[in-house]
């Protein structure tokens, strides 16, 4: 199999933490030069140096705020001039919980702005150096919500549905090029939003965040949550060469708590 991505450079959206920072280690682990990407620079600075070099990989981090198009417009177009980003990883982080009636137009315009808006900027940035170097791939992180909308989570459920047939549209007309385009649909993973999810329903119950905890995980079949390197591995294999004929899907990593296939 091949899974090799010496010479490939990546572009990794929210990878100071997280999901972004377990991706980013996963394509670096391959070969990959890896471009970091958060409003971070601290957390970006401390992950570099965790990134595997044993390729002799040059890796790096861009400073942008996905809230400001205008600036991160500026920022990729500039760095899709000196280089050719083979594989874009877009993944930021989900927007506020809440139910979808108390839910302001404010909020979705901002959502839609930092998700399919960015995520449609760098696609439309870097695809036609995909184009040209004859290998492309475009990994969308977004959530198992475009399968079964999840309570609580309005604005989030109506964006991510959306990027998730954006990306769809797009893997439709890049795909003459050999250029594929998936998304990964996470399910519940120990990171810090995760930490915070559960503590603010153990502080709406008037309960204990382990308490919540385990309750979240009997709805899993696999009885845990996720580790982001469990997610990393699945856009990883997605980014290599070996998942050449895979596009236009979803693929969802949740051990097995979404009840559709």
């Amino acid at each position: 199999m091949d899974l090799n991505l010496k010479g490939k450079n990546a572009f990794v959206g929210g990878s100071s933490k997280g999901i972004g920072k377990a991706i980013a280690i996963e394509l670096a682990m391959l070969g990959a030069n890896v471009i970091l990407v958060s409003r971070s620079a601290d957390k970006m600075a401390q992950v570099l140096h965790e990134l595997p070099r044993q390729e002799g990989q040059d890796h790096e981090f861009l400073v942008a705020d996905y809230a400001d198009l205008e600036d991160l417009s500026a920022k990729v177009k500039g760095l899709a001039s000196e280089r050719t980003i083979h594989i874009l990883v877009n993944n930021t982080g989900g927007p506020a919980g809440g139910p979808i009636v108390e839910a302001t137009s404010e909020a979705f315009l901002k959502a839609f702005h930092k998700h399919l808006l960015c995520n449609q900027l760098l696609a439309q940035t870097f695809s036609p150096g995909m184009i040209k170097s004859g290998y492309g791939r475009v990994i969308n992180v977004i959530s198992t919500s475009v399968k079964a909308p999840l309570d609580n989570l309005g604005v989030s459920n109506t964006i991510r549905a959306a990027v998730a047939n954006w990306s769809k549209t797009l893997s439709n007309e890049l795909g003459r090029y050999g250029i594929t385009v998936n998304n990964v649909l996470p399910g519940m993973t120990a990171t810090e939003r995760l930490e915070e999810i559960i503590q603010n329903a153990a502080n709406k119950s008037n309960g204990d965040s382990k308490t919540v905890s385990e309750r979240m995980k009997k709805e899993i079949p696999l009885g845990r949550f996720a580790e982001p390197a469990e997610i990393a591995a699945v856009a990883a294999f997605l980014a290599s060469p070996a998942a050449s004929y895979i596009t236009g899907t979803n693929v969802v990593v949740d051990g097995g708590r979404t009840r559709s296939l």
